[in-house]
């Protein structure tokens, strides 16, 4: 600038260094009361928040999580502990718990993500192939660029193909698939469109408890109404269709129920739904004019003998034309569980059959908010559903690889209850399917009335000392709900084998001092 405009600094002087200024004592004093008289209140405040946001609680990233998170910043600082690590049970993150990626799953999208490696001699023919299909089906060729909102159109192929095969032949028509930003968004965006009305006649949701933290944080985000109904947890935690009339009348009263969640395996209770379930289950939802939901993301974790994963489509078929052309049903899959565990990817479908035409372009238009699903999860979950078949390149090394993740979890289930089963004031289901223990524990009187002084439920005070003494982080029962008077944890069975022992050996000890403390 020319010397006549350059600006006039008041109160202060240039330093020997260019382009630096120095503030005498008198100009700072006057811009902090001009900052003082510019504050005013927030405008956003614990007060003026969003009722509903304030109102939810995901038990799995609660407060048991952020006291872990606390507890790592002071080992790192090296603060003293009883314990060398925090080690975090409390979530079903495989790839965090050292479970190694499938090398073919990783080898499509890494060939989806950067084309220039389909010419490396690196990569097998049968990967090359399905991620070339992949970026057809993408704008310029690229995982770049945005998707149709349902996902990519090959990939909705292959998952009605897949779930064809699944189902014994059951037909499956792609027009009825929805990629989505794992499991967790299509059941929020279903539950989205299902939730209307008001006072007795605002959407109930039936929803199994315990239940998967999701389901309560979604009904709670919709200002809907949240039915419970109890799974049996004397019976292994079976479901009972009599509970679902029991729950169903008593909510009539205040609601207008017309959803009915359903996860299989359970989470987090392990449990696997048998055939004569399921139809009975099915029978329920058409006699009362309920829109059926079927959480079905661990359809491939089933380890118990003489336990068998049946879709609920599958058995909606069979069950007859009655059934099949009108029960409204929707049912998720995702890439975060199974033998995959790529939690990071967000990859996941769902199927929706007997939707109201009208409401079918309502949905897409749902989705179209988001744009699309993530493209390097849509990749994903096309390798879960189109994987190596036998002949291909890569199909000895898939197999085995995804045999011994699964095989490894069936052994860590065995284990994880038999130890539990072992512990004086514990009891644990037999681990049917999943990645979870829900072991039931005792709680004396005396740590009952001490967690009321520091206004923690029990199974929050039991977990939280558990935390502090071993550097084990699990979820309170509490966090997914459970029969009043009854104290569970969660605890994820993903650690590797001799880290698993040691942790439950851990327990064990912990469990037992805490008991003879309080007795």
């Amino acid at each position: 600038y020319p010397k006549a405009h350059a600006p006039v600094r008041v109160g202060c002087q240039a330093s020997p260094r260019e382009g630096t200024v120095r503030w005498s004592s008198a100009a700072k004093a006057s811009v902090v009361k001009i900052n003082e008289k510019a504050s005013r209140e927030k405008i956003l405040t614990l007060e003026s928040m969003n009722p509903l946001v304030k109102a939810l609680e995901y038990a799995v990233r609660g407060p048991i999580v952020l006291k872990a998170g606390e507890i790592e910043k002071e080992l790192r600082k090296g603060i003293k502990k009883p314990f060398t690590e925090v080690i975090k049970a409390n979530i079903g993150d495989a790839h965090a718990m050292g479970q190694r990626p499938i090398t073919f799953l990783r080898q499509v999208v890494a060939l989806c993500t950067y084309p220039n490696l389909l010419d490396s001699p690196n990569f097998p023919e049968d990967a090359k192939k399905r991620a070339k299909r992949i970026l057809q089906g993408c704008g310029g060729n690229s995982l770049g660029s945005y998707t149709a909102s349902p996902g990519i159109n090959c990939i909705r192929e292959d998952v009605a193909s897949y779930i064809e095969r699944r189902d014994g032949g059951v037909p499956a028509d792609p027009d009825n698939i929805y990629l989505t930003t794992g499991a967790s968004d299509g059941i929020t965006t279903i539950l989205k469109i299902l939730v209307s009305g008001g006072g007795k006649s605002r959407t109930g949701v039936m929803i199994p408890i315990p239940q998967y933290p999701l389901y309560s944080a979604a009904i709670s985000d919709l200002d809907a109404i949240q039915v419970n109904y109890y799974l049996d947890e004397e019976n292994c935690w079976a479901l009972d269709v009599n509970e679902l009339r029991r729950s169903l009348k008593e909510a009539k009263a205040y609601c207008n129920p017309k959803v009915l969640c359903i996860i299989n395996p359970g989470n987090p209770t392990g449990q696997v739904q048998n055939r004569k379930c399921t139809e009975d289950v099915i029978h329920f939802a058409w006699e009362e004019k309920l829109f059926l939901l079927a959480d079905e993301v661990y359809q491939d974790n089933v380890y118990s003998e003489g336990c068998q994963f049946h879709s609920f489509k599958k058995i909606l078929y069979e069950m007859g034309p009655e059934y099949y052309n009108n029960v409204e049903l929707a049912s998720f899959h995702s890439t975060s569980k199974g033998y995959m565990g790529e939690c990071g990817y967000r990859g996941g479908y769902m199927e929706v059959l007997n939707l109201h035409p009208e409401i079918k372009g309502q949905l897409v238009k749902l989705l179209s908010f988001r744009l699309c699903p993530p493209v390097s999860g849509q990749a994903a979950m096309d390798v879960v559903v189109n994987p190596p078949i036998p002949g291909e390149e890569s199909y000895s090394q898939f197999i085995k690889e995804k045999e011994s993740v699964l095989n490894n979890l069936a052994k860590k289930a065995k284990l994880t209850e038999d130890m539990f089963n072992k512990i004086p004031g514990m009891h644990c289901n037999p681990l049917q399917g999943a990645m979870y223990a829900f072991p039931r524990i005792f709680i004396p009187s005396k740590a009952i009335e001490e967690a009321k002084v520091h206004k923690m439920a029990p199974d929050m005070f039991y977990c939280m000392k558990l935390l502090e003494e071993t550097g084990i982080c699990v979820v309170p029962g509490s966090g997914f709900g459970q029969k009043v008077g009854s104290y569970h944890f969660r605890m994820t069975i993903l650690p590797p084998a001799e880290k698993l022992k040691i942790l439950l050996e851990k327990m064990k000890d912990f469990h037992i001092k805490f008991l003879e403390k309080y007795a």
